[in-house]
């Protein structure tokens, strides 16, 4: 029997997070110390967004933003797109696909207990499962859409 590869098994398990209400610049440290490209943002212990680097560039950098003055939650993108470890990987490249991002948070848990338990990136599931960089593909191709630069390379540089 074909076992179906699930975004748990693929998952980073240890997430750095930050807190909401933290500023841009905290976050920023955070992120060039630990040597990563995103956060995971909490209000306690929910998960409430996400920053990525292109959001620092995007939503401070370019617009001449204080980062000292600045807060996580006013540059965060949210919602968060979230998934559970379950969901198997080529339900999470199509939804990728939908909200056109390469990171999908995972959580477990009960609808208002729902925990961080990891974090997916289309990057993770290229190395793993490089077939379904096509099926990415075929999805863009299907909806005769250009992906974003950022997908685009990471597809490109997979597919075989």
């Amino acid at each position: 029997m074909l076992h179906t590869l699930s975004v748990g098994d693929v998952m980073v398990k240890n997430v750095i997070t930050v807190y909401a209400d933290q500023t841009v610049r905290q976050a920023a440290l955070v992120m060039s110390v630990k040597e990563i490209g995103c956060l995971v943002v909490l209000e306690k212990t929910r998960v409430v967004g996400i920053i990525t680097e292109q959001d620092l560039i995007r939503r401070v950098i370019a617009v001449s933003k204080d980062p000292d003055e600045t807060l996580v939650k006013d540059i965060m993108s949210t919602p968060p797109v979230v998934v559970e470890p379950r969901l198997v990987l080529e339900e999470a490249v199509k939804l990728m696909f939908i909200h056109k991002i390469k990171k999908l948070i995972v959580v477990q848990g009960e609808e208002k207990e729902k925990m961080l338990v990891g974090l997916i990136t289309l990057t993770d599931i290229a190395r793993i499962e490089p077939i379904l960089m096509e099926t990415l593909k075929a999805l863009f191709e299907a909806n005769k859409e250009d992906p974003p630069r950022r997908i685009e390379k990471v597809m490109n540089y997979y597919i075989v």
